[in-house]
């Protein structure tokens, strides 16, 4: 649309005339962000959650959809420059909180290529080409992983929370059909004969409870296997408690932590596996951050026994170098996908295409449109290669372990374990009080620095041997450019801040 006398009211991406708007105007945008960066004095600003509410009440006035639009460098300078300022910058040392990693600058463009060609993957005339590179994509992950890529199959997913919804609905269907003879998905679970469980590890990732929850298996039917000293679940008791459920109840899946987002804790998978096998059950690995691992020689042998789970959760925006979301589910065998099939014929499956080809992946996923978040992760791969990926997850490896070692040696801090892979749990001990006095203090410490904007850091809440339940901070390392000095600045700035709230320096 437009007039005789005027610019076009608006301009769609992918045409000529398109494509040089948007090289304007992500130019445009390019150099806000680069103004804001030269601005930053720290991974966050100042101010906390007032501050960025404050922030966001100054620019988010009027309607969303007002009566006149305005001109699209307006619009995205009135909009990206608060939302750059008050973003976490995951390429400052100091930005350890969650497990986000900066992404690589290549992935970013492909972020940009995938959003102005628009490619979906539900039908074969929604995208061509990204339905290729979206199964080969998938079949090398599961090549990756251990399994025969003939054989697998996946899909990619919004997060690791979606495959582990994805995975347990497999496991529901496949196992209640494999010793009840009824599909769920068909006649629905009161047709079953039993009460379907899943059985997981203490500390497994609330995900899965959030799963048996929507799948209505119900929370009330996950059963809780012991661990070992080292956070691991033991076969042994796994095996027991599946012999001695009753009758009436039907394990339809057991859930491993292929990497636990806390601790690095691997359950031993070879074991497990040969459990599951022996009581039909369905084996996943919850591998959505561990396995990063796979990317390194010196770190895969921690993931021993992945290829004998029935399905694996693998989230490469947290260990991978891409941005979110970029998260697959791989299965061992591809017709279990059936699950997430369209029965009847419909305008996306009619017999015809698909026996010319016409294939798109509306069967595979719970999704109907779906963006093209293979090609961000294909060329990621491309770009890193083997060898630098290699590296770059043994320096984040390398960085938990000095970053461990610094804490052991502070005598006001306490190092909850040694890091398997770049997840670093410890707390500042407070030298009078208790667990719930260095608990509120935790709190507040973290609070304070993020305030400030002085350092992001999580927390977790973990129970020791003794069954206590106890505040620990946690630092996560996924940002291979990150020094060892800067994380020895990191640690000095946490001491300082620790020692101003002891002596009510702040208030």
């Amino acid at each position: 649309m437009s007039t005789s006398d005027s610019e076009p009211l608006f301009r769609t991406a992918g045409t000529a005339a398109g494509l040089e708007s948007v090289r304007s105007l992500m130019n445009a945008a390019l150099d806000i962000l680069q103004e804001v960066s030269a601005q930053r004095t720290g991974p966050v600003a100042p101010g906390g959650p007032e501050g960025a509410r404050a922030a966001a009440k100054e620019v988010l006035t009027g309607p969303l959809l007002p009566e006149d639009g305005s001109a699209p460098e307006t619009a995205l300078a009135d909009l990206v420059r608060p939302y750059a300022q008050w973003s976490a910058d995951l390429t400052h040392p100091a930005a350890l909180a969650r497990m986000q990693p900066p992404p690589i600058d290549a992935a970013a463009v492909a972020e940009l290529v995938a959003a102005v060609l628009n490619q979906s993957l539900h039908a074969w005339e929604s995208g061509p080409f990204a339905l290729e590179l979206d199964r080969w994509v998938v079949a090398r992950l599961a090549e990756l992983a251990g399994y025969d890529p003939e054989e697998a199959g996946g899909t990619l997913t919004p997060g690791g929370s979606v495959s582990n919804l994805m995975a347990m609905t497999m496991a529901r269907d496949t196992v209640l059909a494999e010793k009840t003879g009824v599909y769920p998905f068909q006649g629905g679970m009161r047709a079953c004969a039993g009460q379907p469980v899943v059985l997981c590890p203490v500390g497994v990732h609330f995900s899965i409870e959030r799963a048996v929850r929507l799948l209505g298996i119900g929370e009330d039917n996950i059963v809780t296997a012991p661990v070992d000293k080292a956070g691991r679940m033991i076969p042994e008791e796994a095996d027991r408690i599946l012999r001695e459920l009753p009758e009436d109840r039907i394990a339809v899946a057991m859930v491993a932590v292929a990497g636990s987002t806390d601790l690095g804790i691997v359950d031993p998978l070879p074991e497990l596996a040969a459990v599951a096998r022996r009581h039909g059950v369905w084996l996943h690995a919850d591998a959505a951050y561990g396995a990063g691992a796979l990317f390194s020689p010196r770190l895969r042998g921690l993931l021993d026994g992945l290829a004998e789970a029935d399905s694996i959760t693998v989230d490469l925006h947290k260990f991978g170098w891409s941005p979110a979301s970029s998260a697959v589910l791989l299965v061992r065998r591809s017709e279990n996908l059936l699950s997430f099939g369209l029965q009847p014929t419909t305008c996306l499956s009619a017999d015809d295409d698909t026996c010319a080809g016409f294939i798109g992946l509306q069967g595979s996923s719970l999704q109907t449109t779906r963006r093209s978040d293979a090609l961000k992760i294909a060329i990621t791969m491309r770009t890193l290669g083997a060898r630098t990926m290699a590296a770059m997850v043994d320096t984040c490896h390398d960085l938990a372990r000095y970053a461990a070692e610094r804490i052991d040696r502070e005598a006001r801090l306490e190092l909850f374990a040694e890091p398997p892979l770049t997840s670093v749990l410890f707390r500042y001990v407070p030298p009078q009080g208790g667990d719930a006095e260095a608990d509120a203090f935790n709190g507040l410490l973290r609070r304070r620095l993020m305030e400030e904007g002085r350092s992001l850091i999580a927390r977790t809440h973990i129970t020791g041997e003794d069954g206590v339940s106890r505040v620990y901070l946690k630092l996560m390392l996924l940002n291979p450019e990150t020094t060892p000095e800067q994380l020895d600045h990191v640690l000095d700035d946490l001491l300082a801040a620790a020692e101003e709230q002891e002596t009510g320096a702040h208030a």
